[in-house]
């Protein structure tokens, strides 16, 4: 069954992730800017006013065992490459980095950050949406989707597949969606390094195998259940 979501919108926040410890499964928070916005590892992530998607979007997980609940990030990282897929076409690469990242040939578009909060879990979707110009340290590496696309077009697109998916995660398991998440797995068949924190001394560097069917990463012989992946383009 499709889940009715419920947006709560507010103009200015600290966190819509925050806001979102509140909720209860199906509520949405989004907001046009974020006084402290933040990604994983202890990251800032800071957006302009009123030009990117900034939304926290709250799931049940009652009875599910840890392990499972581990590999939503990738299902919300499936639901919001399927919604830009069906917003760009499929002229452009759209892809999943591992564990958080979504990625139009080769550029950042859009991250996830999923907090457990008891038995629900807050799914922070940050989404560049319209043309802006990014910090000089990370211009090369991040892009926007552009165009004519509205905000509150990302923003249903995105909840239309993160209903559809995470029904059939909850019903089916994430084997059941591990396939398509494969065959979008941007850092398959590339040298990565994983670190755990920042300036980590004991990164893993090797061939990245790709996504396992439990949500792990394998790199080379190592089996990697978090982390965050760099990798030379």
């Amino acid at each position: 069954m499709a889940i009715k979501w419920n947006i709560i919108h507010r103009g200015v926040t600290e966190s819509t992730n925050d806001d979102a410890a509140l909720g209860v499964h199906g509520d949405v928070y989004t907001a046009d800017y974020q006084l402290s916005g933040r990604g994983r590892i202890g990251h800032k992530w800071q957006s302009p006013s009123g030009v990117n998607l900034l939304m926290s979007a709250v799931l049940d997980v009652t009875d599910m065992a840890p392990e499972e609940v581990c590999t939503l990030p990738l299902v919300a990282g499936l639901s919001v490459a399927m919604a830009i897929r069906d917003i760009i076409g499929y002229n452009r690469d759209v892809k999943l980095k591992w564990p958080n990242d979504i990625l139009i040939d080769s550029q950042k578009v859009a991250g996830i950050l999923c907090e457990r909060k008891s038995d629900k879990v807050i799914v922070g979707i940050g989404i560049n949406v319209l043309k802006q110009d990014f910090p000089k340290e990370i211009a090369l590496r991040a892009t926007y989707l552009g165009g004519e696309t509205k905000i509150h077009q990302v923003r249903d697109g995105v909840l239309k597949w993160l209903s559809s998916l995470y029904c059939q995660w909850r019903e089916y398991g994430f084997a059941s969606l591990w396939q398509k998440i494969s065959e979008i797995d941007f850092l398959k068949g590339r040298e990565v390094t994983i670190c755990q924190v920042d300036d980590d001394k004991n990164a893993i560097t090797g061939l990245c195998v790709g996504i396992m069917i439990d949500g792990s990463l394998q790199v080379g012989e190592h089996v990697i259940y978090a982390g965050e992946a760099h990798v030379k383009l």
